[in-house]
């Protein structure tokens, strides 16, 4: 069975991680969970005050942050990538400077120093320099910076047609099929 670490942190954007959990458990992919304790607080205001129990129910295994031991901090722990989904700024500025003290961070580092696919839904508005040479720091280093901007080509009639794209591009990055998951822009009639 693939595995896939996906780390939720404190960022708004909840609803993406819980989303892309989702679809990845409803596949052959063994989601490997990490929960920041900002993100349990955002999960219950953004989704639900279960939310953050049903995605634990959904992953194949679950690793709390301060774990910095767990099988997913090791580089002989095979995965077939991560995504950060939403990432802080403050889960960034660590990864981009190597600050490896909990264990979304000391995972992330693990993708990058192995070459594996590691992909940031970078959540802020506006970007302030640092926040933009954090994001050039990961992109150097081999990591997908991926701010949840929303595709308006393809015309969503709600909130959760949105949230599904992101999460459909988000993990068509780590290419595990040959299909994308998320519409492909197929052109406009002249």
């Amino acid at each position: 069975m693939r595995r896939v670490v996906v780390a939720i942190t404190g960022a708004s954007g909840a609803a993406i991680g819980v989303r892309v959990v989702e679809r990845l458990a409803a596949t052959q992919i063994a989601v490997h969970l990490v929960l920041s304790g900002a993100a349990e607080r955002t999960l219950a205001h953004e989704v639900g005050a279960t939310a953050a129990s049903r995605l634990r129910a959904l992953a194949h295994s679950v690793h709390a942050i301060d774990d910095v031991g767990a099988g997913i901090a090791s580089g002989s722990f095979a995965s077939a990538g991560m995504l950060v989904v939403p990432c802080s700024m403050h889960t960034l500025a660590a990864i981009a400077n190597g600050l490896a003290d909990n264990l979304i961070v000391r995972a992330a580092d693990v993708h990058l120093k192995e070459r594996r696919p590691l992909l940031l839904l970078a959540r802020e508005t506006p970007l302030h320099l640092g926040h933009l040479r954090n994001m050039v720091a990961v992109t150097e280093m081999g990591g997908i910076v991926m701010p949840p901007v929303p595709a308006f080509y393809n015309k969503p009639a709600s909130v959760d047609e949105i949230v599904d794209h992101l999460a459909a591009k988000a993990i068509d990055l780590l290419r595990l099929w040959p299909d994308q998951l998320a519409p492909e822009w197929t052109g406009e009639a002249s």
